[in-house]
């Protein structure tokens, strides 16, 4: 009791700021989980071509979240101090700057589908692909200024709107999804293609949606006078960049490691592809769970930060780690007693469903590192010290992880497993990393 009772108001806190987060990222989960069932179940082809595309697209698109992930701490220190017309103004250059990144982006993307038969994905999945592939990235424009609003809000504390804008999209996107892959209610039957148009519409919806509520409602008259007076400026958009782009770098180079692993689960066939499909989705669940409490952490850390309030600093991080590993405990137990299930849930094929049993066990053995360090890269986000962070993550992801996934899937021929030995080797470095730095950063002498 007296160990709670220490971090108690730090729980209720962060629970109050985290959970609605929490709840929309489930909600995006959901999507994930819709999409990988209504593919799965319509044939194993689509869900490996799915593989492929929502593996490389995650990347980019977390790259993008990380990038807007900048402005949270920036809108929350202008909160705490009242500075409501700033805090419009901000939101103002972050439009532009996540618009410019949203271009780079599809910029890059483009490179990449022109030589997408390159990457050694199966032949047969290639007309697959391509369409699909087509479709995310148009929507990537739409993700980019979604996000900016979206840090916005949770920067001021109201969690709430952006967790119903997200599930209400959701369920649009679930029942579209349904409509479009199968053909329903006088649609034609378009397979992945539909559920990369439901895709599309869902996240032009969204975006309305915070367009309207922002610009139509009373809601957020404090911040509108600074967001329509103010002009885009250099000052703004440096800060904005100086922040966005270590997290970007960071979020990016994590993500890359699970990328870059479905490129070398590809060579090793479409049965392979499809299964790491299906324990993503499964682990996406825990990752979203871990980072919506991770940005509740960031949040905190930052307005401690504004008084230089080491103590609840520290005591703010250590209470959002121990409430991310119960997280983990309660992903990783429900996860262990479904994994002869897990494989049946997305496809009926036999060989996928085997495959997927065997990286259960990789994928348990990283729930507690993965979410340790989304706990302390927050936690140095809302210290703004994001550019250790960005180190640290290229050291753990690129210069160990994936050259030890590499070696044990095709040196060392264990196959997917090996490949696999990519993440709780890269997240467990990157975890006692961001602990030591925090440590150091954080230290009371």
């Amino acid at each position: 009791m007296k160990f709670f009772n220490k971090y108690k108001s730090h729980y209720i806190a962060l629970l109050h700021l985290g959970l609605p987060i929490v709840i929309g990222q489930m909600g995006m989960i959901l999507v994930g989980f819709a999409d990988t069932l209504m593919v799965g179940h319509y044939n194993v082809e689509s869900l490996a071509a799915s593989s492929f595309v929502n593996s490389v697209f995650n990347l980019v698109i977390i790259f993008g979240t990380g990038f807007a992930y900048g402005l949270t701490p920036i809108i929350g220190s202008l909160f705490g101090s009242s500075e409501f017309p700033a805090a419009g103004r901000m939101l103002k250059n972050s439009l532009l700057a996540n618009t410019v990144i949203a271009i780079l982006m599809i910029l890059a993307m483009t490179v990449l589908y022109l030589n997408v038969e390159k990457l050694g994905q199966p032949k047969e999945l290639i007309p697959l692909i391509k369409p699909y592939f087509i479709i995310l990235l148009s929507t990537l424009i739409f993700v980019m200024l979604f996000n900016a609003f979206k840090q916005f809000v949770d920067g001021i504390t109201d969690t709430r709107t952006s967790m119903w804008i997200l599930l209400g999209g959701n369920v649009v996107h679930i029942v579209s999804n349904y409509i479009l892959i199968h053909g329903k209610f006088g649609m034609p039957e378009l397979g992945l293609l539909g559920a990369g148009i439901s895709t599309l519409f869902s996240r032009i919806l969204m975006l309305s949606a915070f367009v309207f509520i922002f610009f139509f409602t009373k809601r957020y008259a404090l911040y509108k006078g600074g967001f329509f007076r103010s002009k885009l400026n250099k000052v703004d958009f440096k800060v904005l960049n100086k922040m966005g782009w270590p997290v970007a770098l960071q979020m990016g180079m994590e993500t890359a490691s699970f990328s870059l692993s479905a490129i070398m689960v590809g060579w090793l066939g479409a049965v392979a592809l499809a299964a790491h499909q299906i324990m993503v989705t499964i682990s996406t669940v825990s990752f979203m769970m871990f980072y919506g409490m991770g940005s509740a952490i960031a949040v905190r850390v930052s307005n401690f930060r504004g008084s230089n309030d080491l103590v609840n600093i520290r005591s703010s991080a250590f209470a959002g780690a121990h409430i991310i590993m119960l997280m983990a405990v309660i992903t990783s137990s429900l996860i262990f007693s479904f994994r002869h299930y897990i494989g049946t849930w997305f496809t009926d094929e036999e060989d996928v469903r085997l495959v997927v049993v065997t990286l259960v066990f990789p994928l348990l053995i990283y729930q507690f590192s993965d979410g340790m360090q989304i706990a302390f890269a927050n936690a140095l986000r809302g210290l703004t010290d994001v550019k250790a962070v960005m180190v640290i993550a290229f050291i753990s992801y690129f210069v160990i992880a994936l050259p030890v996934g590499y070696t044990c899937g095709f040196i060392l021929n264990w196959g997917v497993p090996g490949v696999w030995v990519t993440f709780p080797v890269g997240l467990s470095c990157a975890a006692i990393l961001m602990f030591l730095r925090f440590q150091k950063k954080t230290r009371i002498r």
